[in-house]
């Protein structure tokens, strides 16, 4: 369970192992005889894949019991610990969400059912002409947050993101809501370049959105914050971005609450400032905000954590006054 860092293989290696074919059939018999049908048709697929990936399940056992061992009850009974069927669980919560992915892209999922958690607070940004930065993670329906800005008047929102080891999932995506307002911006890194585009957007009143539980793919810098008991590493690229946009640092989530989801705001940060005599300081206390966040959000939703590689073996290097 407790493998190196040099041991663990990087999350963007890890491959995609989508069977696309197989995704469109099972949206078909969705589409056709309902949501119960879909299911009797996924579990046995789920299970298959629950049982031949030997290091996606440790990492979802190891999850599972590290949030109980946190916060007792959050997964199960309080004083016992999470096992194998809460595990399939855990893969049965993920399968599902990639329904709900398709079924928000295609516009058939029944929006009128999101609740919305501090949701004042982006709209007083949107009003007075102000972007901001959504740091987000790999936590529940993103996806439904893009389905959901494109029906969100005056809300301009960039994705960025590093989809080349899921490009068949995405391009199914695409498939399904080809005239998406929402912008994806591959990148590997955030250079200057980068930076100026989307302090440019910001200027403009739009928002740009990253994901801040995954180090970056070139193994970039990291702060070591604690994460559900744990020590963790976390990519200090959007803090850094977010001192750079000079605006609002806002965790973004949406995760299924009973039969529907619910999309929260959380402000981490009015403004990011990072002195120079204090900047690594500085970082790893942003991290350790948004860590913060990240565990109160995934009590609510302890399923909606779909992080399936040994996530506390993430490697990187600290961050320093220099970067």
């Amino acid at each position: 369970m407790n493998a190196s860092p040099a041991a663990a293989p990087h999350w963007a290696r890890i491959g995609e192992s989508s069977f696309v074919l197989g995704m469109w059939l099972l949206y078909g018999v969705h589409r056709l005889l309902g949501r119960l049908p879909f299911r009797l048709c996924l579990y046995p697929v789920v299970a298959w894949y629950w049982a031949t990936r030997p290091q996606a399940r440790r990492a979802s056992l190891q999850y599972l019991q590290r949030l109980q061992a946190a916060h007792d009850g959050a997964v199960c009974a309080a004083g016992t610990a999470p096992g194998l069927r809460h595990s399939l669980r855990h893969f049965l919560s993920f399968a599902e969400t990639i329904l709900d992915k398709m079924l928000a892209f295609s516009g058939r999922y029944p929006f009128s059912a999101v609740r919305f958690h501090g949701a004042e607070q982006v709209q007083a940004l949107i009003t007075r002409g102000q972007g901001g930065l959504f740091v987000t993670a790999h936590v529940g329906c993103l996806e439904l947050c893009r389905a959901l800005a494109d029906r969100c008047p005056g809300l301009r929102l960039s994705v960025l993101v590093h989809t080349r080891h899921a490009e068949r999932f995405n391009a199914m995506l695409r498939r399904l809501d080809p005239h998406s307002r929402v912008q994806l911006l591959q990148v590997t890194e955030v250079d200057a370049t980068t930076a100026v585009l989307l302090a440019q957007r910001v200027q403009a009143g739009e928002f740009v959105a990253i994901a801040g539980d995954r180090v970056p793919v070139r193994l970039g810098k990291v702060a070591r914050v604690p994460f559900l008991g744990h020590e963790a590493a976390f990519p200090v690229g959007p803090y850094v971005l977010a001192a750079l946009l000079k605006c609002p640092l806002i965790l973004l989530g949406c995760v299924r609450e009973g039969a529907a989801h619910a999309v929260r705001f959380d402000v981490l940060a009015e403004r990011v400032e990072l002195p120079r005599a204090r900047r690594e300081a500085a970082l790893v206390a942003q991290a350790a905000v948004f860590a913060q966040a990240l565990e109160r959000l995934l009590r609510r939703a302890p399923y909606e954590w779909f992080n399936f590689f040994p996530f506390w073996a993430q490697s990187g290097t600290a961050p320093s006054s220099h970067d």
